[in-house]
């Protein structure tokens, strides 16, 4: 069972992989770098808006959360990557030489599971939590970001759908626990205060 789901995992690494054409690599490549054109309008946005709902003071606590959660995420993936011990494609003797490469690195041996889908599906989930309630289009957006950047790990030949398949789904959990904690203490700090008045 466990090696019919490598394979399958493997062949659609492999037709997903080669839908990419030249004219955007450049795309792709610069969605999935943490720091970019595309990538830090969406945090400056993000934290603006943090700021127009919760205040300063909350939004400074969202971002110590924030801090905690990308750590718990990144460290979880170093973990499992090691652990698990799963090639990432440019490493896989069966998939290398007929696989599309966009970049000349592909980062390190081991690729299960992706910090990139992990990262971005946690930062994703997390403020989706905070935001449903006042705005569901930045919760729709930031999904679709989250998406896209763990497609882009197929596309530049990073991850196989498996690794980023299991990165978003450890970010939500995350994402979403972190974002329910923080609503959480919010209401008990405000329920500690009508309590006290």
């Amino acid at each position: 069972m466990l090696e019919e789901l490598i394979q399958i995992d493997k062949e659609l690494f492999l037709y997903l992989n080669h839908l990419g054409t030249p004219f955007w690599d450049s795309f792709w490549t610069y969605l999935s770098r943490i720091i970019s054109f595309i990538t830090v309008p969406l945090y400056l946005v993000v934290v603006l808006y943090s700021y127009q709902v919760f205040g300063l003071k909350k939004t400074a606590i969202i971002l110590g959360m924030l801090i905690i959660l990308i750590t718990c995420t990144e460290q979880l993936s170093i973990a499992f990557k090691h652990g698990i011990g799963r090639l990432r494609p440019c490493y896989n003797d069966e998939v290398k030489e007929i696989m599309r490469m966009v970049k000349s690195y592909c980062g390190g041996k081991f690729g299960y599971f992706s910090a990139h889908a992990a990262n971005s599906s946690a930062f994703a989930c997390f403020f989706g939590t905070l935001f449903m309630k006042y705005n569901k289009w930045v919760v729709f957006i930031l999904a679709c970001w989250a998406l896209l950047v763990g497609y882009s790990r197929i596309y530049l030949g990073v991850h196989f759908p498996l690794d980023v398949i299991t990165g978003i789904g450890f970010g939500v959990l995350f994402g979403g626990a972190f974002g329910y904690l923080f609503l959480k203490l919010q209401r008990k700090r405000t329920e500690e205060k009508v309590n006290g008045c």
